[in-house]
This record gives structure tokens, C-alpha cells and sequence, in this order.
């Protein structure tokens, strides 16, 4: 029979005790100037080389060249008190577990005061000591106190604090501790070499994690795997499979599946550990493992180089893309998840669903309002501005190149970047020269019929800038429905005002740009509608910032589609849903959306199923020309009219009325029957107005049945 390992390697010096120096070096000071007490108390967790060290130093106290800090080996008492040896009847071992009562240390106190028969000392050790009873410790008090000249006591035990005070005073105290990794893996790599058996170089933290720190345990695991090796010795999968731990594949998977905010991917994680027979409290406790090195990196980047953490070279690239992808707030308030479900893993009927839980805590900080998931709101968004700024930069330059040159001609490809922030600014009413002024194709000058059409929507002009040279023919009305709809791009002038304010020039066909035209329409950090429910409970704490009563009707709006820099929102609610297409609402929802992802976006909302309203530079030639016009809407004759900006001299003449006839106007669609017949109804107070608090009382009041409580 094959002796184990953990019996077969005992060491047999203070020397050979691996991982606690910090006791056999005071043991060997003490033994080489002759300074021996009559009683020693070695504590520590189990497995760590208490009981291995009483020997040893019995050995030593009785070797005949002693009492030496190193025994020779050779004379009878170190042969005898070798690991494998047979003994000696001058030093006794006790095990209190099964001998601690008071008829035991009674008899033991008998046979101390008995001189030894062929050695220096008699030597008692006394293992477990905490098991012997408190009548038991009374009993030994006496001798304890004042022994032989020729006898020493040794207590091991796992608790010291359960040994009496009276015992434990009279006694050194040595508290050993567990053997730390870089050690522990040095000892098995020796036992593999001895043993003659290859071991893959990924085992050893396996092994090491399972051993807990204990010697004894580490090498009993060592010794299962083994007796189990195949030819090739002892392989990964293997000792993953025979230990029971977790594939690292599945802990990367989960990681940066968290690290995404990827829920499908993190309980398809979940999902495939279960279905392989793992336990979840297992792999909870692997993750926690994982997330402590992870912080270890983030916080110490040679922590390889330190012995802080213990993993294979190959996994040390993975893990260092994943503390970038995770910042250290994320990765501590991750551990902190993790740890908390462990504690509730205990006795659990059911700890698949109480992992799921804390993977649904993970993915979603803005559930908590603990300072660790505000640091992990605040980490996601840098990352995603980071991700956003190039786009962010080109759309700053180009408004900053707007605001500059006011005759520069807007290139024609460029038009839905340009809207961008006139829809955004289309809720104030500020002087014509201060910001670029959206003008309809109908109202633009006749142009001479010998200049070929532009095949792309012209871009808004400045209202000050000079006419070109070759302007732009005027479209047919059938082109006419390519402009963007009512829902899409709320209109922010009067008809007065845009009748009085000074014509603007289309540039002709010369001065097409070269910037490709799909480039203005990607969306901010390649956004999608997905990821933009993601945010969402992001968005609406924004919009709660800016207003309240738009946070309210926006609730339970759904995310229907990003296209380029528009985002579509459906409502089940019409009403409500006109309201946030409003253009108060959604400049409030649009400045909301780029705090939370950056760059530049127009906000609409449809009622239901209804499709999604194509943006302005998108394909808006193939509506049908029955569309509706965006400056018919019953609302706009409440507006105030916009007061004409004073131009620059020359003053030009005012826009005449365009030769080509409006077509003739549609029928009103069923929406737009309704709103009339809902505006009708609804009192005077319910039209839109300027003053915020009034259309938040009037908005509590029509929908949700309130009354408003008149100041007496």
C-alpha cells in the first residue's frame, strides 16, 4: 500500500517546516542558547505543521547532541522520533480528543513525575487541547504549573481561546498560520518531481485553492490526482472534473458577459453551469475568487510580479482586458454582490434562482442608490463617452463651423447633422442671426428652370446669407413630402414669421460637398435601439433632472428604433404620445439622451404599432405626397409669432409669395380628426404653453383626475 503523501513528505527538521518561519526561527534561537520553557502552546489552523513542530522539537530537546536546533539524525532518540520512526517511551502523545477527560490527564499527571528512561526530557504532547474538559485542565493546573525538571508539555490545538486561561498563561504561545500560495506551490512542485509524475502547470492553482492553505489537505488533493493520472500525468480537464471547480472558460464567459451588460449572455452562463452539473454555490464562490483578482490588478498592476494573485500566463491577458473593460468601482461593487449571495446561498431551496438574482443585481446599478452603484453608473458613462467623443467632435466642429461663417454654404450630404441642433433649439425664440432658421422647400424662391435639380435635400441657410450665384431650381410638388413630419420635427415658427423673415440662397449644383452623405447619420458611439434600452432607467433619471412632468408621460414609452441621430419612441397613450413628439418635450427628452450617451439627437414619439417617421435626410422622397404638412397643426396659431431679426445692410426684400401653387390640401387622417376633436373638448388649459408649472397642473388635472385646490 503507498504511504500518502502528506505522511511520506512530514518534515523531520524546523528547516524543512514550510510557510512558518515566523515560529521556527524564534524555536531555533530559543534551543541554540539553551533558553527552554516547560510548556508551549502551538495554535494555528489545521494541516499547517503544529503537530509535525512538537515533534521536531522533542527530537531536538532529546538528540544527543542537544537540545540543538537541528538534530543530527543519526544518534537513537533522532531515529526513533524520526517521521517514520517508532517512537520513544520519554515522549508521549495524547489525543484529547478521545482522551480528554479528567481519568486521562489524571493518569497523565501520574506518569509525569516518572524520570525518563533513556532520554534528556519527557516530553508530553497533547494534540487538540481544546477538547480536554475544563475538569481535565484542573487537574494538569498543578503540574503545569510547577513541573519536573525533566518534563515539558506541548499543547496543539485549532482553538486556542477554548484552553483555559490558567494553562494558557503558563505557556508560550507560537500561532501558526496558513502556508501562503508561493510557498505551497513550491512544495507540491517538489513532491511531483520526487514522485516522477508530470503535472500540467494550470493544476497547481486548482490544487493549491482546493488545499485551503493546509499542507496536509493541499497534499492529499495532490495525492488523489496523482493516483489518478493517465500517461500524459495529470491534465486540466482532469482536475477540473475530478475537483469539482469551475471551468476558467465558464468564469472568462461570465465576466465579460457582465462587463457588456450582456444579461442573455450572463444567464446563458448560468444556464450552461447548470446543465453540466456544477453547483451553483461553487461557481458563485469561483466568481468571487475571480473578482478578488481582478481588483488585485486593477489596483496593483505587477501584482503577478508581487505574488498578490496566482494564475497562468496564459490567463493573464484575458484578465487584464477585462480590468479595462471594468473599472475598479465596478469590479468592487461586483464582489460585494457576489459575497452577500454566498451568505444567502446557505440552506437555500433553491441557489440557482438566488444566483440569477444577484447576476440581475450585477447588471442593473441603478436598482441600488449605494454609493458603489452610483461609482458603477459614473464608470459605465465615461466608458460610453470615450466610445461617443470622435463622433461628439466632428458634430462640435461642424456646429462650431455654422456659428463662424455665416455665408458659407451647408454641403448638401451634411443636412441631418445640421438639423440636429436646430431641432434642439427649436423651443426658444431667439433673433434669426443668432441660429440657423429651418426653411420648407414651398417657401423657397422660383429658381431658373435651366439648372438641373439637386438629387439630396437642401440644408437650412442662415437667413442673413447672400444669394448664389446659381441657386437651386424649386422642386415639384410631388418632391415636396420629402421634408420630415409633424412627429419627427416640430415646427418652431408661425407661418407670419417665416413669411417675413429675409430668403435664403440654395446652393447650386457646384457646391455639392465631398463628405460622404451616410456618415452625419451614425449614431453616437454606434448606439442601436437595444442598447439604447439598456440605458433607459439612465434616461429617465435624466429627464427627471430636467423636468418632471415629461420624466411622467415618458415612462411607459417603449424605444421603437435609432435611425442615424432619430430615435423613435411608441406610446400606448396618443395623447401622451403627441405630447412628448411636442418640441418642448423633446428637446427636454433629446438633451437627456446625449447626457447619457453623447452626441446630437431628435427625439420623436408615435401612438401604438405605428411605424417609426423616417429622418429628414433618410428617404423621405418615397412618402406618399398626401403626408402631413408640419406647420398646419391646430396648435400652432396659439404660438407667439417670431419677431424678424434685423438683417445686415443691404436689407434684403421680403420673400414674395412663390409662383408655384401650394397643392391642394389633404383630407385630415384619423389622428388628426382626433386631435382636433380631443382639443375642442379639453379646456382652454390643457394648449400647450410657455409657463412649465401651468402645463404640469394642467396635465395632472386632465389625466390623471385631479382637482386643483384654489389658494383662499
Amino acid at each position: 500500500m503507498a504511504l500518502a503523501l502528506y505522511r511520506k513528505y512530514r518534515p523531520a527538521t524546523f528547516a524543512e517546516v514550510v510557510g512558518q518561519e515566523h515560529v521556527t526561527e524564534p524555536l531555533r534561537t530559543a534551543l541554540a542558547a539553551g533558553r527552554i520553557n516547560h510548556a508551549y502552546l502551538f495554535s494555528g489552523p489545521r494541516g499547517c505543521g503544529k503537530t509535525s513542530s512538537a515533534r521536531i522539537m522533542a527530537r531536538s530537546l532529546n538528540c544527543e547532541r542537544g537540545p540543538t536546533p537541528d538534530p543530527c539524525g543519526v544518534c537513537n532518540s533522532c531515529v526513533n522520533l524520526a517521521p517514520e520512526g517508532a517512537g520513544s517511551v520519554d515522549v508521549v502523545e495524547l489525543d484529547a480528543a478521545s482522551h480528554g477527560g479528567v481519568d486521562d490527564t489524571r493518569e497523565l499527571r501520574d506518569r509525569a513525575f516518572y524520570a525518563p528512561a533513556e532520554s534528556r526530557y519527557r516530553v508530553f504532547i497533547i494534540d487538540e487541547a481544546h477538547m480536554v474538559t475544563t475538569q481535565g485542565f484542573n487537574a494538569l493546573l498543578k503540574i503545569v504549573e510547577e513541573p519536573p525538571e525533566h518534563l515539558i508539555f506541548i499543547f496543539a490545538t485549532t482553538e486556542p481561546e477554548k484552553v483555559l486561561g490558567t494553562i494558557r498563561s503558563r505557556t508560550h504561545h507560537y500561532p501558526f498560520r496558513l502556508i501562503p500560495p508561493g510557498a505551497m506551490r513550491a512544495l507540491i512542485e517538489r513532491n511531483c518531481v520526487d514522485e516522477g509524475v508530470a503535472v500540467e502547470p494550470a493544476v497547481f492553482p486548482l490544487v493549491i485553492r482546493a488545499g485551503g492553505g493546509s499542507a496536509r489537505d493541499t497534499q492529499s488533493v495532490l495525492d488523489q490526482l496523482l493516483a489518478g493520472a493517465g500517461p500524459g500525468g495529470v491534465t486540466y480537464d482532469r482536475a477540473i472534473s475530478l475537483l469539482g471547480v469551475t471551468d476558467v472558460a465558464l468564469i472568462d464567459d461570465a465576466v465579460d458577459a457582465l462587463a457588456a451588460g450582456d444579461g442573455a449572455e450572463v444567464f446563458g452562463v448560468v444556464d450552461r453551469l447548470v446543465e453540466a452539473g456544477h453547483d451553483p454555490r461553487r461557481f458563485a464562490a469561483d466568481l468571487l475568487d475571480r473578482l478578488r483578482d481582478l481588483v488585485l490588478l486593477a489596483a496593483v498592476p505587477e501584482a503577478i510580479q508581487r505574488g498578490l494573485i496566482d494564475v497562468p500566463e496564459e490567463q493573464l491577458t484575458r484578465m487584464s482586458a477585462q480590468v479595462e473593460r471594468l473599472g475598479p468601482g465596478t469590479l468592487t461593487r461586483f464582489a460585494e454582490i457576489v459575497h452577500t449571495g454566498l451568505t444567502e446561498m446557505r440552506g437555500a431551496t433553491a441557489p440557482r434562482l438566488v444566483l440569477e438574482l444577484l447576476c440581475a443585481r450585477m447588471l442593473l446599478p441603478s436598482v441600488s442608490d449605494a454609493e458603489s452603484a452610483l461609482l458603477q453608473r459614473l464608470e459605465r458613462l465615461e466608458r460610453r463617452a470615450t466610445v461617443a467623443a470622435p463622433v461628439s467632435a466632428a458634430e462640435a466642429g461642424l456646429q462650431a463651423a455654422v456659428a463662424q461663417a455665416p455665408a458659407a454654404q451647408a454641403p448638401a450630404a451634411q443636412a441631418p447633422a445640421v438639423q440636429a441642433p436646430v431641432a434642439q433649439a427649436s423651443g426658444a425664440q431667439a433673433p434669426a442671426g443668432d441660429r440657423p432658421t429651418f426653411q420648407r422647400r414651398s417657401q423657397q424662391p422660383e429658381a431658373p428652370a435651366a439648372a438641373p435639380p439637386a438629387p439630396a435635400p437642401a440644408a437650412p441657410q442662415r437667413p442673413a446669407q447672400p444669394p448664389a450665384a446659381a441657386p437651386q431650381p424649386a422642386e415639384a410638388p410631388a418632391q415636396r413630402p420629402a421634408e420630415p413630419p409633424a412627429a419627427a420635427w416640430p415646427a418652431t415658427h408661425s407661418a407670419e414669421a417665416q413669411a417675413s423673415a429675409p430668403p435664403a440662397a440654395q446652393p447650386g449644383p457646384a457646391a455639392q460637398p465631398a463628405v460622404p452623405a451616410a456618415a452625419p447619420t451614425v449614431a453616437a458611439g454606434g448606439l442601436d435601439a437595444a442598447a439604447l434600452r439598456r440605458v433607459w432607467s439612465e434616461l429617465l433619471a435624466a429627464v427627471r433632472g430636467k423636468s418632471r412632468s415629461t420624466e411622467a408621460m415618458l415612462t411607459n414609452a417603449i424605444v421603437q428604433s435609432v435611425d442615424g441621430e432619430t430615435v423613435v419612441l411608441t406610446h400606448t397613450a396618443e395623447p401622451l404620445a403627441r405630447r412628448l413628439s411636442d418640441s418642448r418635450n423633446a428637446e427636454v427628452i433629446a438633451e437627456a439622451l446625449t447626457s447619457v450617451v453623447g452626441g446630437r439627437w431628435r427625439v420623436t414619439c408615435v401612438h401604438g404599432d405605428a411605424a417609426p417617421a423616417a429622418p429628414s435626410g433618410g428617404n423621405g422622397g418615397a412618402r406618399p405626397a398626401q403626408a402631413k404638412q408640419p406647420l398646419t397643426r391646430p396648435s400652432q396659431g396659439n404660438r407667439p409669432v417670431a419677431e424678424p431679426a434685423p438683417a445686415p445692410a443691404p436689407t434684403p426684400a421680403p420673400l414674395p409669395e412663390p409662383d408655384i401653387p401650394l397643392p391642394p390640401e389633404p383630407d385630415e387622417p384619423e389622428d388628426t380628426e382626433a386631435m382636433i376633436a380631443e382639443s375642442t373638448a379639453l379646456d382652454e388649459s390643457v394648449v400647450i404653453r410657455n409657463n412649465h408649472e401651468e402645463s404640469t397642473i394642467a396635465l395632472v388635472t386632465q389625466h390623471l383626475g385631479a382637482r386643483r385646490i384654489e389658494k383662499g
